[in-house]
């Protein structure tokens, strides 16, 4: 038997099961009467599913130190070590942990505090939706632009 295909069907089982259990947290979240305000909530729950599943690079249902690393890097925000501690902590609530949850990545997202991730993720949003809008070259960037 191929190796790379029996890789490849685990690689796929793994993922499945990821977005099972996201898309459970995402039913939580869809109703949980904290969120009923939330306009296009279920449209906003699967744009953050489908970007937290892109960094969770361990497939454990977790984003860790290099997750978040490769994230902001793709964003083209490089960050120190002592930066990414200082965002993990600020999204998870102050506590010491290695990893972020699903559960406090969409409350990040949903809350009212602009942690910097949050912002930067924000800011990524608006820029792909400009590009698809406007032809020609990109209008220049603000501080006003930002959310």
């Amino acid at each position: 038997m191929d190796r790379s295909a029996q890789g490849g069907k685990a690689f796929g089982f793994l993922k499945a099961q990821q977005e099972e259990k996201l898309d459970s947290i995402n039913e939580t979240f869809l109703n949980d009467p904290k969120y009923a305000d939330e306009e296009d909530l279920g449209v906003k729950l699967v744009s953050f599913k489908e970007k937290y599943m892109e960094f969770d690079l361990n497939d454990q249902g977790d984003i860790d130190m290099m997750g978040l690393k490769r994230m902001l890097e793709k964003l083209g925000v490089a960050k120190t070590h002592l930066d990414l501690k200082k965002m993990m902590s600020e999204i998870v609530g102050g506590t010491s942990h290695d990893t972020i949850s699903y559960t406090d990545f969409v409350s990040m997202m949903l809350g009212k505090r602009n942690a910097i991730l949050k912002l930067i993720l924000m800011f990524e949003d608006k820029g792909k939706e400009q590009e698809t809008k406007e032809p020609g070259p990109p209008p220049r960037k603000t501080f006003s632009d930002l959310p």
